[in-house]
């Protein structure tokens, strides 16, 4: 049997003004920045370097990831 579902956790100090702070931010540059590192990606490959591409193609889901981390902090609350 489990012991407890719902334990109440606390929120250290750090993870507390990192989402005061980023809850300042509108959740458009999230999405703004996945799009530009995807275009910057096509854009380097289609100008011939590869490696570049793959490398910032790459950065696309995890800032994305943080913009869906900051819409649910801004919806449900950090507790």
């Amino acid at each position: 049997m489990p012991k407890n579902l719902n334990p109440k956790h606390d929120e250290g100090p750090v993870a507390e003004a990192i989402e005061q702070q980023t809850a300042k931010l509108p959740s458009d540059v999230f999405l703004w920045g996945g799009l530009g590192a995807l275009a910057t990606a096509a854009a380097c490959f289609a100008n011939g370097k590869r490696h570049e591409a793959l490398l910032i193609g790459q950065w696309a889901a995890p800032i994305l990831i943080l913009g869906l981390y900051n819409k649910v902090v801004k919806l449900e609350g950090s507790d």
